[in-house]
């Protein structure tokens, strides 16, 4: 299973989205910090869920970073989010 399938189902598991979109980016930050050869290391995520009803910003980002915890911790590098209330 590639990184963008297992972010897809941590995601999924966690948060029950009503929309997600993963794409990964790590072409892009080839020579940057972080960056490895074979790429999975930064991601685009375009999320919307109920979990996020009357939440901060901050505290979305915190609930998906928490359920990319193992993610993180085996080379994922960087995200860019977008999270936003599901209705």
């Amino acid at each position: 299973m590639s990184r963008l399938q297992r972010i897809e189902q941590a995601l999924t598991m966690a948060l029950h989205p009503a929309m997600l979109e993963v794409l990964d980016e790590s072409h892009l930050h080839i020579g940057h910090a972080g960056a490895r050869p074979g790429g999975e290391t930064h991601y685009r995520i375009i999320i919307s869920a109920a979990a996020f009803q009357g939440t901060t910003l901050v505290a979305r980002h915190r609930l998906i970073n928490e359920a990319l915890r193992a993610e993180f911790a085996t080379g994922l590098h960087a995200l860019s989010i977008a999270a936003t209330p599901a209705n």
